[in-house]
């Protein structure tokens, strides 16, 4: 069985978070779960059925690239189901997707093909903005196809690409979002109107999400939100899917739900919490205290710059992060950041 060889393998041989990245992106290259993200995100589908999507436009397997956890396993890194998932140049190094498949636009009685991307994100703050690497990765995505889709000046061959990002814990002000990002045409002189497939070649998505709690109605958001919930059961999960979303529940997605509730990161998630409150308390106290003999202006942004200090030192985040958990108002941000670097 193909689940057997790639999840539950790593299973034996790999640690808990490799082994939930790995069921993440198992779970996220089901067709039926890609139908209902490329209904939601990708304009050309957005009239189709899901059903429809996954059995007669998203062509062949999605490829899954798999961080490899069985180091005796030369191979393990890549397991191949359709396009290759890497594109590698000599000047620009590889770029390895976690999900890429090919889909037939339904406008085009299949004569014309899409290349998507799929990437499972937990860490909304990497130290760059996820949408510049989203765009990276379409471009990527389009310089790739010369010498496979097209070749010498042959552009008009060009494939659209789209890069869709879950991001599975967001900052609060875009839970329960989704976000395109396109080429458009925008006349500054005169007006003309070029037609549409002539540039409009790249979208980038941001799915961020916000809980399964927060949202009812059967849309992609719940489903992604129940899917990785770290506080929803497999026989619950199994349930909203088939129930809410209508789909049905394969040997292999079954596992898969199975694998990746065992190793989920709820306890991880929790111990997170729990830091970050011992670390705010902490840091407001030796805030406070500081505080007191400067005055209640110069205490209340010392309290504040102790509670971001403390969080980035007990927890390992950066000051972006430790600020955005805080819920430091965007306008202060500044402000706290030169107080850091004079504090060093």
């Amino acid at each position: 069985m193909e689940l057997e060889t790639t999840i539950s393998k790593s299973i034996r041989t790999g640690d808990d978070r490799a082994n939930y990245d790995a069921a993440c992106k198992q779970l996220l290259s089901e067709k039926i779960i890609l139908a209902w993200i490329v209904k939601s995100c990708v304009e050309e589908f957005r009239d189709c059925d899901v059903r429809d999507i996954a059995s007669r436009y998203i062509e062949g397997e999605p490829q899954v690239s798999e961080v490899p956890v069985a180091p005796d396993e030369t191979n393990a890194a890549t397991v191949i189901h359709g396009i290759s998932t890497e594109d590698a140049t000599q000047t620009e190094g590889t770029v390895t997707y976690d999900i890429r498949f090919l889909a037939s636009l339904p406008s085009s009685n299949g004569k014309i093909r899409m290349i998507l991307n799929v990437e499972g994100q937990n860490n909304f703050y990497p130290g760059y903005p996820i949408i510049k690497r989203g765009i990276y990765y379409c471009s990527r995505m389009i310089s790739s196809q010369y010498g496979t889709e097209f070749v010498a000046a042959n552009y008009s061959d060009i494939k659209k690409v789209a890069s869709i990002w879950v991001c599975m814990h967001p900052p609060k002000g875009r839970e329960n979002t989704i976000t395109s990002y396109s080429i458009t045409e925008k006349n500054l002189i005169g007006t003309v109107e070029e037609p549409v497939e002539n540039y409009d070649l790249m979208t980038a998505v941001m799915i961020c999400l916000g809980g399964p709690a927060s949202r009812s109605e059967p849309d992609v958001l719940r489903l992604l939100d129940v899917l990785f919930s770290s506080e929803t059961g497999a026989d619950e999960k199994r349930h909203i899917l088939q129930q809410d979303f209508d789909i049905p529940m394969t040997q292999t997605l079954e596992r898969t739900v199975d694998v990746m509730c065992n190793f989920s990161q709820g306890v991880w998630d929790k111990a997170m919490e729990a830091g970050m409150e011992a670390g705010m308390e902490a840091g407001m106290k030796a805030g406070m205290e500081a505080g007191m003999e400067a005055g209640r202006k110069e205490g209340a942004a010392q309290t504040m710059l102790n509670s971001i200090k403390n969080l980035m030192e007990t927890l390992g985040l950066t000051i972006e992060q430790a600020m955005s958990a805080l819920k430091v108002p965007d306008a202060d941000w500044p402000k706290y950041l030169e107080l850091l670097a004079n504090s060093n």
